[in-house]
């Protein structure tokens, strides 16, 4: 479990994720050209709840859009 220090409107928070969500957290930030802050923020602005779990539901929800899609 890593915790990393990311700025969520201007404010500073922490996220704790295994090292394979950050690893598919900043290839899916490189795959729209975002850093990975901006996409934590697009994370943030949709959640219901804690900010860690939000990120890993996105990084599976990700991953099965792909699989579904056949890349």
């Amino acid at each position: 479990m890593k915790k990393r220090s990311v700025l969520i409107a201007g404010h500073p928070t922490s996220v704790s994720l295994e090292e394979e969500f950050w690893d598919a957290l900043k290839a899916e930030a490189a795959a729209r050209g975002v850093s990975v802050n901006a996409l934590i923020e697009e994370i943030d602005a949709g959640r219901a709840g804690n900010l860690s779990s939000a990120v890993r539901v996105f990084i599976l929800i990700e991953l099965q859009r792909r699989l579904a899609a056949g890349a």
